[in-house]
């Protein structure tokens, strides 16, 4: 079973995505902040990662420029999902190695699986 690791800090939002992946028939495990999502992806080597932006203490951006620093990391697929839209944030969030840049507010969750199920 693949697994997909959710680096958001909205334990709500975290929730639907697991659950949605799980019916899906793709193990989840999330982390609330970028600290404990790079500690993740680091010991699990997930096949996917959905990546939030603005979070405490480590921000996606940098979770993914210590992901470009890795050779072994740098070769799973991450997609950002993040409010932010501005497209100063997705050209720096793809040159530090993004796959793709989903916007929360104007993506279905299904969407958001279908994309994943893509790059797994």
């Amino acid at each position: 079973m693949a697994k997909v690791l959710i680096i958001e800090d909205d334990k709500f939002l975290t929730k639907i995505y697991k659950a949605k992946l799980e019916k899906e028939g793709l193990e989840a495990d999330f982390a609330n902040n970028g600290e404990e999502g790079l500690e993740k992806l680091e010991k699990t080597k997930p096949k996917a990662v959905l990546l939030d932006l603005v979070m405490p203490l480590m921000d996606g951006f940098e979770v993914l420029e210590h992901v470009q620093k890795d050779p072994k990391l740098r070769k799973i697929p991450i997609l950002v999902l993040s409010n932010l839209g501005q497209e100063d944030d997705r050209e720096r969030a793809k040159k530090l190695g993004a796959k793709d840049f989903i916007v929360k507010s104007d993506t279905s969750i299904k969407a958001v699986v279908d994309l994943i199920k893509k790059y797994i």
